[in-house]
Order: C-alpha cells, then sequence, then structure tokens
C-alpha cells in the first residue's frame, strides 16, 4: 500500500521525531499543542519544562529547518539596493513579498506565564432587554455581596454561579460582568473573562475593573499590545498598583511588537512606493514610444512631422473660416467635414508631393490645370481664386474658370456700328 505522505515529507517528519525524542520539553511550546494533545491521549507523558533551543556548538539543529544558532533575521535586516528608478528595494522582497514580511512569531518575546486558551462553551450573559425592578435589583445586590464573599474565600466556582444569578437578576450592571471575568481569572479562563469584560464595556466604557482585567486576561493569552492597551486605560480611569505592576510586566513585550510592526509597515510602503514607481516609468515608456511612432508617420514630405513643408508662404491670413478663427483667406477656406476631406486626400503621395511643389513656388500650379485631382483639390482650397494673383489665368482669376473665356472679347471691346450714310440729306426745305 502506498504511502499518503510523499518521500520528502517523511524524512522530514522523520527529523522532527528524531528532535523530540532529544528534546521532548519542545512539545511544550504552545504551536505543538496538537502534538502533544496526540501523544496523551494514547497514554503517553510529556516532560513538564520551558524548552530551550540546544546550543550550535552540540551539534543542535533546529527540527523546522536551519540549525540552532541561526538567529532569526529582524525586520528590515535584508540588503537593500536601489532599482532603477532610484527606490531602495529589499533584495529578499525582490525575490518574493511574502518572503520579506516577518510573522509575530519571529520576534523574541518573553513568553514566561503565558498559559493556553480556554475553549470552554460561552457563561449566561443575561437577558440584554429584561425591565429590571427595583425589587430584582436589590436581590441582585444581596447575591453580589454573596459572590464576592465566596470569592474572598478563594471559592471561585462558587463567586462565578452566584455572580450568574446576579446577572441574571439584574442584567445591565456592568460591574456584576467584570467580578465574575476576574473569578474566571483565578480559573485561569482567559477568554472567559475577556468575554465578560467586553459585555462590561459595552455597559460602561469606563469602567476601569473590565479594563484592568480584560488586560491581564491578554497577558496570559500572549497578547501584549492588547494587554497594555487596556491596562493603560485601568490606570488612567482608576489607578491601582496592581495595575500598574501588571502594565510595567507586559511592557517590554508590547514594545517590540509595535516597533516590529512599524518596520513591516514602512518595508509595505516602501513596496508601494517601488511598483507605483516602476508603473509610471513603464506608462512614460510607453507613452515616448507611441510618441516616437506618431512622429515618423504622418505629415506631408520634406516637411515637420504632421504639418506642412517650408509653411505656408505669408500664412493664412485671418485663419480658418469656420474653424474657430476670424476671417480666412480671400475667397474663404473649407472647413467641418471638406477640410477632413481634404486632409485625406493629402495623404495621396501624389497630392502631397503637388501641394509641396505648388507651395515652393506657387507659380508652379500652372503645371497641373491638366491634373483634375491636383486642380479641384486647389479649388477647394482657394474657391475665390488665386491668392497669389499670378495663376495660370493671369491676374485675380478664379480656379474652374474656362480658358476661352479669356479669349472672348467683352462687350466694352465690341467695335460700335457705324451708321450708313443717308443718301440725301433731307434740308427741310420742302
Amino acid at each position: 500500500m502506498a504511502s499518503p505522505m510523499e518521500k520528502d515529507d517523511l524524512v522530514k517528519l522523520k527529523s522532527f521525531i528524531e528532535f523530540v525524542d532529544s528534546n521532548p520539553t519542545v512539545l511544550n511550546v504552545p504551536q505543538l499543542k496538537f502534538v502533544k494533545d496526540f501523544i496523551e491521549k494514547f497514554g503517553g507523558q510529556v516532560p513538564a519544562g520551558d524548552f530551550k533551543m540546544p546550543d550550535a556548538a552540540a551539534g543542535g539543529k533546529c527540527p523546522f529547518g536551519g540549525d540552532a544558532g541561526a538567529k532569526s533575521k529582524p525586520a528590515g535586516a535584508g540588503v537593500s539596493t536601489p532599482d532603477s528608478e532610484g527606490v531602495s528595494i529589499d533584495s529578499d522582497a525582490s525575490e518574493n513579498d511574502e518572503s520579506a514580511t516577518e510573522s509575530e512569531s519571529d520576534v523574541e518575546l518573553d513568553m514566561e506565564g503565558v498559559i493556553q486558551p480556554d475553549l470552554d462553551p460561552a457563561q449566561p450573559m443575561g437577558d440584554s432587554a429584561k425591565e429590571v425592578t427595583e425589587e430584582e435589583m436589590d436581590q441582585a445586590g444581596d447575591v453580589r455581596g454573596e459572590a464576592a464573599k465566596a470569592y474572598g474565600e478563594q471559592k471561585f466556582e462558587e463567586a462565578i454561579g452566584l455572580y450568574t444569578k446576579a446577572i441574571e437578576l439584574n442584567p445591565g450592571n456592568a460591574l456584576y460582568y467584570a467580578k465574575r471575568g476576574q473569578a474566571f481569572l483565578k480559573l485561569k479562563k482567559p477568554n472567559a473573562c475577556i468575554r465578560d469584560c467586553d459585555k462590561a464595556l459595552e455597559l460602561n466604557c469606563d469602567s476601569a475593573a473590565a479594563h484592568k482585567f480584560r488586560g491581564r486576561a491578554h497577558r496570559l493569552l500572549g497578547q501584549f499590545e492588547e494587554a497594555a492597551k487596556d491596562l493603560r486605560q485601568a490606570c488612567k480611569l482608576d489607578f491601582d498598583e496592581e495595575t500598574d505592576e501588571w502594565l510595567r510586566e507586559v511592557t517590554p513585550n508590547a514594545k517590540k511588537i509595535e516597533q516590529h510592526r512599524v518596520k513591516q509597515e514602512r518595508k509595505q510602503a516602501e513596496r508601494k512606493v517601488k511598483d507605483r514607481l516602476r508603473a509610471q516609468n513603464k506608462a512614460r515608456k510607453e507613452q515616448e514610444k507611441q510618441k516616437a511612432s506618431a512622429g515618423s508617420t504622418g505629415g506631408f514630405p520634406g516637411g515637420a512631422a504632421g504639418g506642412f513643408p517650408g509653411g505656408f508662404p505669408g500664412g493664412f491670413p485671418g485663419g480658418f473660416p469656420d474653424m474657430g478663427g476670424a476671417g480666412g483667406m480671400p475667397g474663404g477656406m473649407p472647413g467641418g467635414p471638406k477640410m477632413a476631406e481634404m486632409l485625406g486626400l493629402m495623404k495621396d503621395p501624389e497630392v502631397a508631393a503637388a501641394m509641396q511643389d505648388i507651395l515652393t513656388n506657387q507659380a508652379n500650379i500652372s503645371k497641373y490645370v491638366s491634373n483634375p485631382k491636383i486642380f479641384n483639390l486647389m479649388k477647394q482650397f482657394f474657391p475665390g481664386g488665386d491668392p497669389t494673383g499670378a495663376g495660370p489665368f493671369g491676374p485675380g482669376a478664379a480656379f474652374g474658370q474656362e480658358k476661352e473665356e479669356k479669349d472672348t472679347p467683352s462687350d466694352s471691346s465690341e467695335p460700335k456700328t457705324k451708321k450708313d450714310s443717308a443718301d440725301f440729306v433731307d434740308d427741310g426745305l420742302d
């Protein structure tokens, strides 16, 4: 029958078992609780005591890879090199962003006093919608006194039961939940304590007792930042020596975690800046590439990209009519759709060459009178006539005017008809 595990996994498992055989107290580490429970389930016994990594000089090796002498790199210890954009990049992050982010467990913390979390079902919280009578309030106060007496006698289970009864009578009293949470702390049930203190703070956000006991519960679970926050608030609301002592106890670990988090946030911010600059650089290069591509095409041959070669001599006085300018060339220049049509025709190499020739020397227009494609385009450009006055048809002639019209004599040039002389003159004598 084939093994359900890969060969490499079996090798790692064997290495781990050999390490545990030499260092059984490693199973007391919270992360390996499930292994410890498995062993004890079959009657095994794990020796008590805190685990310490064997000295590297003695050949101790970590079961999870590496060796005992290897130190976890502090956050930000990777070598930083500037990238092409001048942004500092962590060498580890450039290979794998996930490997650059250290987990909180990589920070060296003093875990003495941390206990396993309690997994009991949630305790009764009473009916928050209940309308409490004065009689019930009095009864709850009496029960609370009994609970306090039981707590003083270190009968914590009994105290919890009595506080629960008081809560059922008067579920709106925040102090009852905080005091029951305190009793849960004595039984090493931090999660139950946190639930009670959460409820107490829901009813009264300024409950110093709730902040105090919840802070202590977080400390027992190894949640040092949360513990410091609660205990600091408790000292602000109602300072006492015990709360201050608990706060000083968790502060070193809380600071280490906070500093570690700040470093990680800085590294993440640096990665975001690096990614943004790279994206901007890529977009800029793409834009430059498109501009270069656009500059290599379009426009008239011999001239600037996208422009007319050499410019129009004398310019277009007044601008182009129908295109936002005032006035225009004599006779007007077409605008709107016609202009778009003409620009399309100008993409024809023959038309572009002819336009270049004409704009270089306007007298050359006479060469294209017999070319309908060029001549019709020029008529659209100068529908009012040749602006130079030196066109092929004489000064001021209009495009399209038949040549024969030039040769046709005008009425003023026609010879006047002479009256035939009379054969005789009537002198009126008759």
